[in-house]
């Protein structure tokens, strides 16, 4: 009898130490594996982990949370025009709108060394006068307002160009204030700028 009791007993023992090392999973832990897995349909165009490979396609790494899910959230219902990303944004739950902004949010992303110091240099001047009450010392914004730090050049001077000129559909009249009389090399080194910031 004790020796079929003493097996049994050091399994029993064996298998309650196993499941007490066991880590339990928070929320927050569960939400970014489960961002991670529905961010795949977003890698083709703004990278593995939301660092672009593409000049005109913004980094979505390390971008503010509450913004990212709040321009899905424009995407979802039509307040942003662009045909793909409104059907894709469309084809997610709100559930995986929230986990993907979550999973972005705290990527690394990755800077690129500013290609020519000289504009680079103008535009932190620029900057400074112009930009750096809304948008932070460091660029990354806030919750309502983007991270412009380390973000695509390319992808930059098309926004701002866009906001100077009142074109495109995201018109914004503090945006068109503070970009009316930037000139397209005010705009060249502003980008040149901001790319580079860590």
């Amino acid at each position: 009898m004790k020796k079929t009791i003493f097996p049994a007993l050091a399994g029993l023992l064996l298998a309650m130490s196993a499941h007490a090392v066991e880590p339990k999973t928070t929320p927050r832990e569960t939400a970014l594996k489960n961002g991670q897995k529905s961010a795949q349909f977003c890698r083709h165009c703004h990278g593995v982990g939301g660092s672009s490979m593409r000049g005109d396609t913004p980094n979505l790494a390390g971008q503010n949370e509450a913004y990212l899910l709040a321009q899905m959230e424009k995407f979802a219902t039509g307040k942003r025009k662009n045909e793909f990303m409104e059907g894709l944004i469309k084809a997610l739950t709100p559930e995986e709108h929230k986990n993907i902004a979550l999973y972005f949010s705290q990527q690394a992303v990755t800077v690129q060394p500013a290609a020519n110091t000289q504009q680079a240099a103008a535009g932190k001047k620029l900057y400074e006068s112009l930009c750096i009450n809304c948008h932070g010392a460091n660029a990354y914004g806030t919750e309502k307002i983007p991270r412009l730090a380390s973000q695509q050049p390319a992808y930059l001077k098309d926004s701002l160009t866009r906001y100077r000129n009142g074109t495109g559909e995201r018109i914004d009249p503090l945006m068109q204030a503070y970009t009316r009389n930037l000139k397209d090399a005010d705009i060249a080194n502003l980008a040149a700028y901001l790319a580079s910031m860590r």
